[in-house]
């Protein structure tokens, strides 16, 4: 018999929502009023309540912080015209949030917690999803190891939270990107297709050094060789070969929903897809050749950004200006009115709050 969990909601006695500007939203800047937190202990979850947003308190020993216990989710909400707030696909966010708990030895969490939680607290916070177009409510859960103790083994206690705040675009322009041919990402039998804290660690000092070469983001590339592409730093990469949509999918890939959704719309379209490894070179000879003619960055966050550049060996491989592109700009178009609830859903993609 499942648990059931009796989520009580603590509400704020001061809230920030006056002072969110809607038109005006920088990426992750904003946090809403309240936050729901869980907390796993002898072996089950317990606790699980919605409280206002505050700082945590921690134990210097705490495990996540020596030994990388630590995985997260992102996820979007939106406001359509009636008022109504939509979740998009956050199914697909908790079925991949568990795959990330078994690969690190974490405890799943319960589809009453996770899901049943989630709606809880966007119907408490539904005042913080934009009503603008272009914006949305940007979901954050996340667990990680808090047992006290220092030692290399899974830790015997959890926290589990959820935190959201209003954002805006993620990027605000067509991306210049490197492929990275030292540095590596994910390996084959590591953690690549989960979406953990190390990942991200390990991408920020490669990133920078791109940044400083005047590129935003960088395409990483397969660790053994350096020969097949995987993904950028913060996104899936979906390319249009000929008439084919392809993407990169391997264990080391990150199994983004914003991709699936993509991949699935195309499908639907009668437009062919494919889910396979690319090379570095059938990239670039494609681009050389007037074979790709579309490439972009596709993610919760990244939604889907034109890539304009790719650079290699010290060569700058252009792409087709991003308002030529017939592709990404209909999906995109498409995605958006799907989202916001102003065409009819046929997929059953919108979790409707409120």
């Amino acid at each position: 018999m499942a648990h059931a969990y009796n989520i009580e909601v603590e509400l704020t006695k001061n809230s920030n929502l006056e002072k969110v500007d809607f038109n005006n939203l920088k990426f992750g800047q904003i946090l809403s009023d309240h936050m729901l937190v869980a907390d796993y202990d002898d072996g089950e979850w317990k606790s699980v309540k919605i409280v206002p947003y505050t700082n945590l308190s921690l134990s210097p020993a705490t495990s996540a912080l020596h030994y990388g216990q630590a995985i997260f989710e992102g996820i979007k909400a939106y406001k359509f015209a009636d008022g109504r707030v939509s979740i998009f696909r956050p199914d697909k966010n908790f079925e991949r949030f568990n795959k990330s708990a078994v690969r690190l030895e974490m405890p799943e969490l319960p589809e009453e917690i996770f899901m049943g939680g989630l709606k809880k607290l966007i119907a408490t916070d539904s005042a913080f999803v934009p009503p603008v177009d272009g914006a949305s409510l940007y979901i954050r859960p996340f667990m990680f190891g808090t047992e006290p103790a220092l030692g290399v083994h899974p830790s015997k206690s959890y926290k589990f939270i959820i935190i959201t705040g209003p954002v805006g675009a993620y990027y605000n322009k067509p991306l210049r990107v490197k492929v990275e041919t030292f540095y590596t990402r994910a390996a084959a039998g590591g953690v690549g297709f989960s979406k953990n804290a190390g990942n991200y660690a390990l991408s920020l000092y490669p990133t920078r050094l791109a940044q400083d070469e005047g590129f935003d983001q960088l395409i990483w590339t397969d660790a053994k060789e350096h020969r097949y592409i995987e993904e950028a730093g913060t996104a899936n990469l979906v390319f249009m070969l000929g008439d084919t949509l392809v993407t990169p999918g391997s264990e080391t890939v990150l199994q983004g929903v914003t991709r699936h959704s993509i991949m699935d719309i195309a499908k639907s379209w009668g437009i062919k897809t494919e889910t396979r490894d690319v090379s570095v070179q059938e990239l670039l000879e494609g681009i050389e050749q007037g074979n790709v003619t579309e490439a972009f960055a596709a993610g919760t966050a990244a939604t889907l950004t034109p890539i304009s550049e790719i650079g290699y060996a010290g060569k700058l491989y252009k792409l087709p200006a991003p308002e030529t592109r017939e592709f990404s700009n209909k999906v995109l178009d498409y995605l958006n009115e799907l989202r916001y609830g102003r065409i009819e859903d046929p997929f059953g993609w919108n979790f409707i709050v409120t």
